[in-house]
Protein backbone atom coordinates (compact mmCIF):
# COMPACT_ATOMS: atom_id res chain seq x y z
CA UNK A 1 0.00 0.00 0.00
CA UNK A 2 1.18 3.34 -0.85
CA UNK A 3 2.11 5.72 2.16
CA UNK A 4 -0.09 8.64 2.29
CA UNK A 5 2.68 10.47 4.05
CA UNK A 6 3.92 13.45 1.99
CA UNK A 7 7.72 13.80 3.44
CA UNK A 8 9.65 10.69 1.95
CA UNK A 9 12.49 9.40 4.04
CA UNK A 10 12.56 11.18 7.08
CA UNK A 11 13.29 9.15 9.85
CA UNK A 12 11.63 8.72 13.56
CA UNK A 13 13.45 7.86 16.35
CA UNK A 14 10.57 6.79 19.28
CA UNK A 15 12.50 6.78 22.60
CA UNK A 16 10.71 4.56 25.23
CA UNK A 17 12.35 3.85 29.23
CA UNK A 18 15.83 4.53 30.91
CA UNK A 19 18.35 7.71 30.32
CA UNK A 20 20.12 4.60 28.98
CA UNK A 21 17.88 4.68 25.97
CA UNK A 22 18.11 8.09 25.77
CA UNK A 23 21.58 8.29 25.26
CA UNK A 24 21.26 5.03 22.77
CA UNK A 25 18.85 7.40 20.38
CA UNK A 26 20.86 10.69 20.35
CA UNK A 27 23.96 8.33 19.32
CA UNK A 28 21.39 6.58 16.73
CA UNK A 29 20.28 9.83 15.19
CA UNK A 30 23.98 11.69 15.21
CA UNK A 31 25.04 8.29 13.18
CA UNK A 32 21.88 8.98 11.03
CA UNK A 33 22.57 12.77 10.52
CA UNK A 34 26.13 12.66 9.29
CA UNK A 35 25.06 10.20 6.97
CA UNK A 36 22.56 13.20 5.84
CA UNK A 37 19.65 11.21 6.73
CA UNK A 38 16.42 13.68 7.64
CA UNK A 39 15.89 12.86 11.42
CA UNK A 40 13.74 13.68 13.83
CA UNK A 41 12.54 12.20 17.70
CA UNK A 42 9.41 11.15 18.39
CA UNK A 43 7.84 13.59 15.58
CA UNK A 44 6.44 12.82 12.07
CA UNK A 45 8.66 10.27 9.93
CA UNK A 46 7.55 7.48 7.33
CA UNK A 47 10.16 5.45 8.81
CA UNK A 48 9.98 4.34 12.41
CA UNK A 49 12.58 3.17 14.20
CA UNK A 50 11.27 2.28 18.03
CA UNK A 51 13.92 1.67 20.72
CA UNK A 52 12.20 -0.30 23.22
CA UNK A 53 12.47 -0.71 26.67
CA UNK A 54 12.52 -4.37 27.88
CA UNK A 55 12.80 -4.10 32.20
CA UNK A 56 9.61 -5.19 33.88
CA UNK A 57 5.97 -5.69 32.87
CA UNK A 58 4.51 -2.14 32.61
CA UNK A 59 7.71 -1.29 30.22
CA UNK A 60 7.64 -4.52 28.05
CA UNK A 61 3.56 -3.83 27.48
CA UNK A 62 4.11 0.27 27.09
CA UNK A 63 7.00 -0.79 24.41
CA UNK A 64 4.65 -3.64 22.89
CA UNK A 65 1.93 -1.33 22.98
CA UNK A 66 4.37 1.26 20.82
CA UNK A 67 5.31 -1.25 18.07
CA UNK A 68 1.42 -2.57 17.24
CA UNK A 69 0.51 1.00 16.93
CA UNK A 70 2.95 1.97 14.33
CA UNK A 71 2.57 -1.71 12.68
CA UNK A 72 -1.09 -0.33 12.70
CA UNK A 73 -0.27 2.74 10.81
CA UNK A 74 2.56 0.86 8.39
CA UNK A 75 -0.45 -1.32 7.56
CA UNK A 76 -3.08 1.43 7.02
CA UNK A 77 -0.22 3.01 4.64
CA UNK A 78 0.13 5.91 7.00
CA UNK A 79 4.11 5.00 7.27
CA UNK A 80 6.67 2.84 5.24
CA UNK A 81 8.46 0.99 7.07
CA UNK A 82 8.79 0.40 11.19
CA UNK A 83 12.17 -1.13 12.67
CA UNK A 84 13.06 -2.06 16.67
CA UNK A 85 16.00 -1.81 18.72
CA UNK A 86 16.56 -1.76 22.52
CA UNK A 87 15.90 -3.95 25.30
CA UNK A 88 12.84 -5.70 24.57
CA UNK A 89 14.10 -6.79 21.10
CA UNK A 90 17.47 -7.63 22.38
CA UNK A 91 15.78 -10.14 25.22
CA UNK A 92 12.44 -11.15 23.11
CA UNK A 93 13.64 -10.96 19.21
CA UNK A 94 12.47 -14.84 18.34
CA UNK A 95 9.20 -14.21 19.84
CA UNK A 96 8.57 -10.59 18.58
CA UNK A 97 9.13 -11.84 15.21
CA UNK A 98 6.42 -14.57 15.48
CA UNK A 99 3.97 -12.56 17.25
CA UNK A 100 4.79 -9.41 15.25
CA UNK A 101 5.83 -10.08 12.31
CA UNK A 102 4.86 -6.74 10.20
CA UNK A 103 7.70 -4.76 11.90
CA UNK A 104 10.42 -4.65 8.94
CA UNK A 105 13.30 -6.05 11.40
CA UNK A 106 14.21 -6.31 14.98
CA UNK A 107 17.61 -5.51 16.40
CA UNK A 108 19.40 -5.84 19.47
CA UNK A 109 21.07 -3.89 21.89
CA UNK A 110 24.59 -3.97 20.09
CA UNK A 111 23.18 -3.97 16.62
CA UNK A 112 23.20 -0.74 15.99
CA UNK A 113 25.83 -0.95 12.79
CA UNK A 114 23.08 -3.49 10.93
CA UNK A 115 20.07 -0.82 11.78
CA UNK A 116 22.13 1.76 10.46
CA UNK A 117 22.34 -0.47 7.53
CA UNK A 118 19.02 -1.10 7.02
CA UNK A 119 18.33 2.38 6.77
CA UNK A 120 21.13 3.22 4.32
CA UNK A 121 23.57 4.43 6.65
CA UNK A 122 27.37 3.53 7.11
CA UNK A 123 28.06 2.91 10.92
CA UNK A 124 30.75 5.80 11.67
CA UNK A 125 33.13 4.67 13.99
CA UNK A 126 35.25 8.09 14.23
CA UNK A 127 32.22 9.66 15.58
CA UNK A 128 33.06 9.63 19.52
CA UNK A 129 30.73 11.65 21.28
CA UNK A 130 28.43 13.44 18.33
CA UNK A 131 24.90 12.80 19.19
CA UNK A 132 21.92 14.49 18.31
CA UNK A 133 21.19 15.92 21.92
CA UNK A 134 16.93 15.06 22.80
CA UNK A 135 17.48 17.02 26.20
CA UNK A 136 16.86 20.40 27.13
CA UNK A 137 19.94 22.60 25.83
CA UNK A 138 21.19 22.52 29.48
CA UNK A 139 21.71 19.24 30.52
CA UNK A 140 22.79 16.19 28.93
CA UNK A 141 23.33 12.29 29.75
CA UNK A 142 26.95 10.98 29.51
CA UNK A 143 26.78 6.94 29.75
CA UNK A 144 30.45 6.13 31.55
CA UNK A 145 30.00 2.19 31.29
CA UNK A 146 27.41 -0.19 29.51
CA UNK A 147 26.07 -3.59 31.09
CA UNK A 148 26.20 -4.70 34.61
CA UNK A 149 28.22 -7.42 36.80
CA UNK A 150 26.07 -7.67 39.43
CA UNK A 151 23.94 -10.83 40.10
CA UNK A 152 20.89 -8.89 41.26
CA UNK A 153 18.11 -11.79 41.98
CA UNK A 154 15.44 -9.81 40.01
CA UNK A 155 17.18 -7.88 37.59
CA UNK A 156 16.57 -8.61 33.45
CA UNK A 157 19.03 -5.85 32.70
CA UNK A 158 22.57 -8.52 32.63
CA UNK A 159 20.43 -10.32 29.83
CA UNK A 160 19.73 -7.52 27.77
CA UNK A 161 22.40 -5.03 28.03
CA UNK A 162 25.78 -7.83 28.74
CA UNK A 163 28.28 -7.13 31.36
CA UNK A 164 30.07 -4.01 32.39
CA UNK A 165 32.11 -2.35 30.44
CA UNK A 166 33.67 0.93 31.40
CA UNK A 167 34.32 3.71 28.67
CA UNK A 168 37.82 5.54 28.94
CA UNK A 169 38.35 8.86 31.14
CA UNK A 170 40.03 10.37 27.79
CA UNK A 171 36.76 9.57 25.84
CA UNK A 172 34.45 10.90 28.50
CA UNK A 173 36.03 14.13 29.04
CA UNK A 174 36.33 14.34 25.29
CA UNK A 175 32.36 13.31 24.95
CA UNK A 176 32.16 16.01 27.85
CA UNK A 177 33.85 19.04 26.01
CA UNK A 178 31.49 18.56 22.94
CA UNK A 179 28.71 18.79 24.83
CA UNK A 180 30.08 21.94 26.58
CA UNK A 181 30.88 23.20 23.42
CA UNK A 182 27.23 22.72 22.17
CA UNK A 183 26.19 25.01 25.75
CA UNK A 184 25.70 21.75 28.14
CA UNK A 185 26.21 22.66 31.34
CA UNK A 186 24.63 20.04 33.25
CA UNK A 187 26.36 16.46 32.87
CA UNK A 188 24.31 13.74 34.33
CA UNK A 189 26.17 10.49 34.94
CA UNK A 190 24.57 7.36 33.85
CA UNK A 191 25.63 3.97 33.90
CA UNK A 192 24.18 0.11 35.19
CA UNK A 193 26.43 0.42 38.04
CA UNK A 194 28.06 3.93 38.32
CA UNK A 195 30.57 2.80 41.42
CA UNK A 196 32.01 -0.23 39.30
CA UNK A 197 33.37 2.29 36.92
CA UNK A 198 36.94 1.45 35.98
CA UNK A 199 37.55 -1.98 37.24
CA UNK A 200 37.99 -3.15 34.02
CA UNK A 201 39.90 -0.95 32.64
CA UNK A 202 42.17 0.40 35.55
CA UNK A 203 41.68 -2.76 37.70
CA UNK A 204 40.54 -0.42 40.11
CA UNK A 205 37.16 1.86 40.93
CA UNK A 206 37.80 4.79 38.82
CA UNK A 207 34.56 6.87 39.65
CA UNK A 208 36.31 9.55 41.78
CA UNK A 209 39.29 9.85 39.45
CA UNK A 210 36.91 10.31 36.52
CA UNK A 211 34.87 13.05 38.60
CA UNK A 212 37.99 15.12 38.95
CA UNK A 213 39.12 15.36 35.56
CA UNK A 214 35.46 16.06 34.51
CA UNK A 215 35.32 19.18 36.62
CA UNK A 216 37.97 20.52 34.41
CA UNK A 217 35.97 20.77 31.48
CA UNK A 218 35.34 24.57 30.96
CA UNK A 219 31.36 25.34 30.25
CA UNK A 220 30.47 22.53 32.99
CA UNK A 221 28.86 23.54 35.81
CA UNK A 222 27.39 20.95 37.32
CA UNK A 223 27.87 16.94 37.12
CA UNK A 224 25.47 14.81 38.79
CA UNK A 225 26.03 11.14 39.45
CA UNK A 226 23.02 8.45 39.21
CA UNK A 227 22.67 4.76 39.59
CA UNK A 228 25.31 4.11 42.28
CA UNK A 229 25.13 0.54 44.09
CA UNK A 230 25.50 0.20 48.00
CA UNK A 231 27.76 -2.52 48.50
CA UNK A 232 31.27 -1.69 47.96
CA UNK A 233 30.77 1.60 47.61
CA UNK A 234 33.84 4.05 47.04
CA UNK A 235 33.94 6.55 49.62
CA UNK A 236 37.00 8.49 47.93
CA UNK A 237 33.20 10.03 45.89
CA UNK A 238 32.32 11.22 48.51
CA UNK A 239 35.33 13.00 49.09
CA UNK A 240 35.43 14.17 45.51
CA UNK A 241 32.02 14.87 45.73
CA UNK A 242 31.90 17.52 49.22
CA UNK A 243 35.42 18.99 48.13
CA UNK A 244 34.41 19.79 43.76
CA UNK A 245 31.77 22.68 43.50
CA UNK A 246 30.88 21.43 40.03
CA UNK A 247 29.57 18.34 41.37
CA UNK A 248 26.14 18.19 42.54
CA UNK A 249 25.48 17.33 46.17
CA UNK A 250 23.19 14.54 45.20
CA UNK A 251 23.38 10.94 44.85
CA UNK A 252 21.22 8.17 43.16
CA UNK A 253 21.54 5.09 45.01
CA UNK A 254 19.02 2.29 44.65
CA UNK A 255 18.56 0.19 47.86
CA UNK A 256 15.52 -1.60 46.96
CA UNK A 257 14.52 -2.96 50.48
CA UNK A 258 15.76 -3.04 54.25
CA UNK A 259 14.80 -6.61 55.23
CA UNK A 260 17.49 -8.74 55.55
CA UNK A 261 15.88 -11.81 54.67
CA UNK A 262 15.21 -9.89 51.03
CA UNK A 263 18.56 -8.43 50.75
CA UNK A 264 19.42 -11.74 50.97
CA UNK A 265 17.16 -13.05 48.17
CA UNK A 266 17.80 -10.27 46.03
CA UNK A 267 21.22 -11.18 46.04
CA UNK A 268 22.06 -7.45 46.67
CA UNK A 269 25.36 -8.21 48.96
CA UNK A 270 24.39 -5.83 51.53
CA UNK A 271 22.42 -6.04 55.09
CA UNK A 272 20.49 -3.66 56.90
CA UNK A 273 23.22 -2.81 59.23
CA UNK A 274 25.42 -2.04 55.94
CA UNK A 275 23.06 0.01 54.07
CA UNK A 276 22.06 2.29 57.58
CA UNK A 277 25.87 2.92 58.05
CA UNK A 278 26.18 3.66 54.52
CA UNK A 279 23.70 6.34 54.53
CA UNK A 280 24.42 7.64 57.59
CA UNK A 281 28.28 7.98 56.54
CA UNK A 282 26.74 9.96 53.30
CA UNK A 283 25.05 12.31 55.54
CA UNK A 284 28.31 12.64 57.51
CA UNK A 285 30.75 13.31 55.18
CA UNK A 286 28.56 15.33 52.88
CA UNK A 287 26.22 17.07 55.31
CA UNK A 288 24.10 18.65 52.52
CA UNK A 289 24.02 15.47 50.11
CA UNK A 290 20.33 15.00 48.84
CA UNK A 291 19.74 10.89 48.62
CA UNK A 292 17.36 9.34 46.10
CA UNK A 293 16.58 5.65 46.59
CA UNK A 294 14.59 3.46 44.75
CA UNK A 295 12.69 0.47 45.97
CA UNK A 296 10.73 -2.68 45.59
CA UNK A 297 7.48 -3.89 47.21
CA UNK A 298 6.16 -7.56 46.67
CA UNK A 299 9.03 -9.24 45.98
CA UNK A 300 8.22 -13.53 46.49
CA UNK A 301 8.41 -14.23 50.33
CA UNK A 302 8.02 -10.49 51.22
CA UNK A 303 5.62 -11.09 54.63
CA UNK A 304 3.73 -8.59 56.12
CA UNK A 305 6.56 -7.87 58.62
CA UNK A 306 9.18 -7.59 55.61
CA UNK A 307 6.71 -4.78 54.69
CA UNK A 308 6.24 -3.42 58.16
CA UNK A 309 10.47 -3.13 58.43
CA UNK A 310 10.65 -1.33 55.32
CA UNK A 311 7.57 1.25 55.75
CA UNK A 312 9.31 2.56 59.16
CA UNK A 313 12.73 2.53 57.94
CA UNK A 314 11.33 4.67 54.82
CA UNK A 315 9.16 7.00 57.92
CA UNK A 316 12.96 7.34 59.95
CA UNK A 317 15.54 7.27 57.27
CA UNK A 318 13.80 10.33 55.52
CA UNK A 319 14.92 10.05 51.65
CA UNK A 320 14.87 13.36 50.26
CA UNK A 321 13.87 11.73 46.83
CA UNK A 322 12.29 8.13 46.53
CA UNK A 323 10.75 6.19 44.15
CA UNK A 324 8.90 2.67 44.26
CA UNK A 325 8.23 -0.47 41.84
CA UNK A 326 6.19 -3.57 42.07
CA UNK A 327 7.82 -6.61 41.88
CA UNK A 328 8.03 -7.87 37.97
CA UNK A 329 8.39 -11.49 37.58
CA UNK A 330 11.43 -11.51 35.05
CA UNK A 331 12.14 -15.05 32.88
CA UNK A 332 15.86 -16.00 33.26
CA UNK A 333 16.16 -14.16 36.03
CA UNK A 334 17.48 -15.56 39.79
CA UNK A 335 14.38 -14.87 41.18
CA UNK A 336 12.09 -16.33 38.57
CA UNK A 337 12.42 -20.21 40.27
CA UNK A 338 10.52 -18.45 43.47
CA UNK A 339 6.66 -18.08 43.40
CA UNK A 340 5.63 -14.23 42.85
CA UNK A 341 3.16 -14.93 46.15
CA UNK A 342 2.23 -11.72 46.74
CA UNK A 343 -0.81 -10.73 45.44
CA UNK A 344 -1.27 -7.90 42.85
CA UNK A 345 -3.70 -5.56 44.95
CA UNK A 346 -1.37 -6.15 48.17
CA UNK A 347 1.92 -4.66 45.69
CA UNK A 348 -0.85 -2.21 44.80
CA UNK A 349 -1.45 -1.28 48.14
CA UNK A 350 2.26 -1.42 49.16
CA UNK A 351 3.19 0.65 46.69
CA UNK A 352 1.18 3.40 47.28
CA UNK A 353 1.61 3.58 50.69
CA UNK A 354 5.01 3.80 50.59
CA UNK A 355 4.83 6.74 48.07
CA UNK A 356 2.32 8.57 50.46
CA UNK A 357 4.48 8.23 53.23
CA UNK A 358 7.30 10.17 51.03
CA UNK A 359 5.27 12.55 49.76
CA UNK A 360 4.93 13.66 53.07
CA UNK A 361 8.16 13.38 53.58
CA UNK A 362 8.76 15.24 50.62
CA UNK A 363 6.10 18.15 51.67
CA UNK A 364 8.02 18.38 55.51
CA UNK A 365 11.34 18.71 54.43
CA UNK A 366 10.33 21.14 51.71
CA UNK A 367 8.31 23.43 54.23
CA UNK A 368 12.15 24.07 55.75
CA UNK A 369 12.87 25.51 52.20
CA UNK A 370 11.44 28.67 52.78
CA UNK A 371 13.05 31.59 53.10
CA UNK A 372 15.99 29.95 51.69
CA UNK A 373 18.15 31.03 48.50
CA UNK A 374 19.11 28.47 46.13
CA UNK A 375 20.94 28.40 42.69
CA UNK A 376 18.86 27.13 39.93
CA UNK A 377 19.04 26.03 36.42
CA UNK A 378 16.04 27.11 34.33
CA UNK A 379 15.22 23.76 32.02
CA UNK A 380 12.31 24.92 30.01
CA UNK A 381 9.03 27.38 29.83
CA UNK A 382 5.80 25.92 30.92
CA UNK A 383 2.53 28.27 30.93
CA UNK A 384 3.24 30.70 33.40
CA UNK A 385 5.97 29.59 35.02
CA UNK A 386 9.74 29.08 34.40
CA UNK A 387 10.37 25.20 35.25
CA UNK A 388 13.89 24.90 36.97
CA UNK A 389 15.93 22.64 39.28
CA UNK A 390 18.27 22.97 42.54
CA UNK A 391 21.46 21.04 42.68
CA UNK A 392 19.81 18.68 44.57
CA UNK A 393 16.88 17.25 41.64
CA UNK A 394 17.24 15.64 39.01
CA UNK A 395 15.09 16.33 35.69
CA UNK A 396 11.79 14.29 35.72
CA UNK A 397 12.03 12.64 38.81
CA UNK A 398 12.53 15.28 41.69
CA UNK A 399 11.01 18.50 42.51
CA UNK A 400 10.76 21.34 40.55
CA UNK A 401 11.01 25.45 40.97
CA UNK A 402 8.81 27.10 39.63
CA UNK A 403 9.17 30.86 38.84
CA UNK A 404 6.35 33.29 37.51
CA UNK A 405 7.16 34.05 34.03
CA UNK A 406 5.20 37.12 33.74
CA UNK A 407 6.78 39.11 35.95
CA UNK A 408 10.42 37.60 34.54
CA UNK A 409 12.60 37.06 31.77
CA UNK A 410 14.53 34.18 32.09
CA UNK A 411 16.68 32.29 29.27
CA UNK A 412 16.53 28.32 29.12
CA UNK A 413 19.62 27.25 30.43
CA UNK A 414 20.81 30.18 32.52
CA UNK A 415 21.37 30.04 36.42
CA UNK A 416 19.86 32.23 38.38
CA UNK A 417 19.49 32.79 42.06
CA UNK A 418 16.01 32.71 43.61
CA UNK A 419 14.43 32.70 46.99
CA UNK A 420 12.42 29.85 47.97
CA UNK A 421 8.48 31.32 48.20
CA UNK A 422 5.68 28.85 48.94
CA UNK A 423 6.25 24.82 48.69
CA UNK A 424 4.17 21.85 48.27
CA UNK A 425 4.75 18.38 48.25
CA UNK A 426 6.75 17.82 45.04
CA UNK A 427 7.03 21.84 43.93
CA UNK A 428 9.25 24.75 45.00
CA UNK A 429 7.66 28.27 44.18
CA UNK A 430 10.56 30.63 43.71
CA UNK A 431 11.27 34.39 43.15
CA UNK A 432 14.43 36.10 41.15
CA UNK A 433 16.30 37.27 44.52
Amino acid sequence: MRTKYSDKNKINVITLGCSKNTYDSEVLMGQLKSNNKNVVHEEKGNIVVINTCGFIDNAKQQSIDTILENVKKKNEGLIDKVFVTGCLSERYKPDLKKEIPDVDEYFGTTEMPSLLKHLDADYKHELIGERLLTTPKNYAYLKISEGCDRPCSFCAIPLMRGKHKSVSIEELVSQSKILAEKGIKELILIAQDSTYYGIDLYGTRSLSKLLKELVKVDGIEWIRLHYAFPNGFPVDVLEVINSEPKICNYIDIPLQHISNKILKSMKRGASKEKINDLIQMFRDKVPEIAIRTTLIVGYPGETNEDYELLKEWVKHTKFDRLGCFKYSHEENTGAYKLIDDVPQKIKNDRLNEIMEIQSQISWELNQKKIGKKFKVLIDRKRGNYYVGRTQYDSPDVDNEVLIQADTNFLRVGEFVDVKIIEASDFDLYAEVS
